[in-house]
Formats: C-alpha cells, structure tokens, sequence
C-alpha cells in the first residue's frame, strides 16, 4: 500500500451520532455506519408505520400515532439533551417555535393521516416532491424565475406523480383521492417548514436537538388539544387500549427508528455533503417501497417502477440545479477515490430528506 493509500484510509471526519463519538473511525468506516444506520432504521420506520395502519379499525386514527410521534419524539430529545454535553440554551424565541410547530405538525400529521387511505409506495413518491409547491410557490407569490433544469426537473416530478397515482387508482383497492388531497397538503406545509427552519437556523445559530426539543413539545400540546376539541382523543385511546402491544407498542418502536435516523441523516449531510447524501438516502427510499411490496400484499404493476424512476431523475435534476459547481467536485473525487479524504460543507437543508 502506497504512503497516499494510507494517509487516505487515515483520514478521520469529526461525527458525533447522539451521544457516542465516532470520530476515532477512518472516513471510510463513518461512511458505513452512517449508511447502515440510514437503510437500518428507516426501514424499520417505514415498516412499522404501514404495519400500524394494517390494524383493522385504525384507519381514522392518524392524528392520534402523530400525537404520540410527536410526545415520543419529545421525550427523547429531551433525554439526549440532558445526557449528552453541550449548550442546552434556548437560542430560537418562543413565537418562531409555535409557527414551526404548527407546519410540522401540518407535515407529519397529513402524511400520517394519508396513509389510511393510500398505499405506503404513493406516499413515499409524494414526499419526494417538493419541489412543486416550492416553484408553483414561487412564482406566483415571489415572481421568482427558474432556470431550465428546475423547470425539467419539476415536469419529471409532476409526470412521474401523475402516472404513479394512475397505476395506483387502476389497481389498489384502496385508492382515494381524499389521500391524495391529505399527502399533497402535507407536501405544501413540507415545502414552507425547510425555509422557515433554515433561516431561523441560520439566524440563531440553533442546535438541531434544540430545533426538535421544542418544536416537537408545542407541537404534542397542538395535537393534544385538536383532538380534545375534536373528540377523538378519548375514542382513540379507548381503542389503542383494546390492543395495546400492537398499537402503542409498534409506535414506540416507530417513533424511536424516526428520531434515529433523523440524526443519522443530518450527519450523514453534514460529513459528507449533498451527492453522497441524496445518493443514500434516494436508494433507501426505493428499497423502502421494495420492502413494501414484499411484506404487505398489494397489488402491483411495471407502471409504479418506470414513472418511480422517472420522479427520481426530476429529483436529482432539483438537487444538481442547486449545487452544479460542488456536484461537479464531488463526482471528480469520487471517479479519482477521494471522496473521503476530506470533510465537505452540508448544501441541503434537514428537512430535504428526512422521512
């Protein structure tokens, strides 16, 4: 092995995964980690949030797994930040928090809440494609103008969705388009909370434990009192309790595969930069939808993998369009084997590939 092979298998990138330190890995050995952890919980997440919505009778009840997303996923940043060492200082206003709440809590409870009317595959596909709203958005509000690869970009994306819902009202039984309005609203709330998040990031120089604490806390006390006003909290429960191991157990274990692979993943963005990030996370996706149509019994047509594909290249175009310069560098060094030699700025925001 040559004296450069060497210095590059050395190479270490600072990483921090919750509390354990993984910086006395080599680069390579992080890339690993992060990847396994992505692929590894994610599915895990995915699985139990179909398995859940499998229970006969739960289908109304998606706000509810939300709430008990949301209490779980303040309860355990709530413990990392007591654990691990750090400035446990709130830096972001109170005022910012409740309107960050309230989109998340639009994101995750829409998307929760769509499932129960589609198939998990057309949810995943929807929640690629953000970059519809944020351009219709633009345009109209902002009167923004979009270069040519983002106009492509968004015309795969609208394609690929048209022709993926089409397969899917042909031959799932239980397509709605009540499911549709649910994703497609939650894609919308999605698309304004990565601005908002960014900017007040940036602005305060916020943790991204801070960012979860809080957020996710006003956002269970949100759910919590919507489903008070709406009655359906004392129903819910009343029926968790007759299956208590499946519902509340399988959401425990939901709950806590999110929030690790949410972390996962913003170390993921932060060690290795967009390329590889996007790369991992866009595979872990398809196996997603994989792993979907081999453990729930749905129907299936070749439709659903060319018009898939077809969403995957409008969102790569997206991410290119953003990062040419750096893309073109990064895939430089993966060609020549440099790609973990030294550490890379992050170029996405958290919020592009969580979930």
């Amino acid at each position: 092995m040559g004296a450069e092979e060497e210095k590059r298998d050395e190479a270490k990138l600072e990483l921090r995964i919750l509390c354990f330190d993984l910086s006395a890995l080599p680069a390579w050995g992080q890339f690993l980690v992060c990847c396994f952890g992505v692929f590894f919980f994610y599915l895990i997440y995915g699985y139990f949030q179909e398995l859940i919505f499998h229970l006969e009778g739960f289908k109304p009840f998606g706000w509810y797994l939300t709430l008990l997303q949301f209490a779980l996923y303040t309860c355990f940043s709530f413990a990392e930040n007591q654990v691990c060492k750090g400035d446990r200082t709130r830096k972001i206003p109170l005022k910012m928090y409740m309107l960050i709440a309230f989109l998340t809590v639009a994101t995750m409870g829409l998307s929760n809440s769509s499932l129960g009317y589609l198939n998990y595959p057309t949810q995943v596909i929807f929640k690629s494609c953000k970059l519809i709203p944020v351009l219709i958005g633009g345009i109209i509000i902002q009167a923004k103008r979009y270069g040519c690869i983002d106009v492509t970009a968004c015309l795969c994306m609208s394609i690929g969705l048209i022709f993926f819902t089409l397969a899917d009202s042909s031959v799932s039984p239980t397509f709605s388009l009540y499911g549709i309005l649910l994703i497609s609203l939650a894609l919308c709330a999605d698309a304004v909370i990565g601005n908002v998040q960014e900017k007040v990031m940036k602005q305060y120089s916020a943790s991204n434990t801070e960012m979860v604490l809080y957020s996710y806390a006003i956002g269970t006390v949100y759910i919590f009192i919507g489903q008070l006003l709406t009655g359906q909290l004392v129903e819910a429960f009343n029926f968790c309790l007759e299956y208590p191991l499946y519902t509340y157990g399988n959401s425990f274990i939901f709950a806590l595969s999110g929030y690790l692979g949410v972390n996962i993943v913003l170390n993921l963005i932060k060690s290795f930069g967009a390329l590889v990030a996007v790369t991992v996370t866009t595979c872990r996706k398809s196996l997603t939808i994989v792993f979907s149509f081999i453990f729930f019994a749905k129907p299936f047509t070749y439709q659903y993998v060319w018009s898939g594909l077809i969403v995957v290249l409008g969102v790569y175009l997206n991410i290119y369009s953003k990062n040419q310069a750096a893309w073109n560098a990064k895939v430089k060094e993966i060609l020549s084997g440099k790609i973990f030699e030294k550490k890379v700025s992050p170029t996405l925001r958290s919020s592009d590939h969580i979930v």
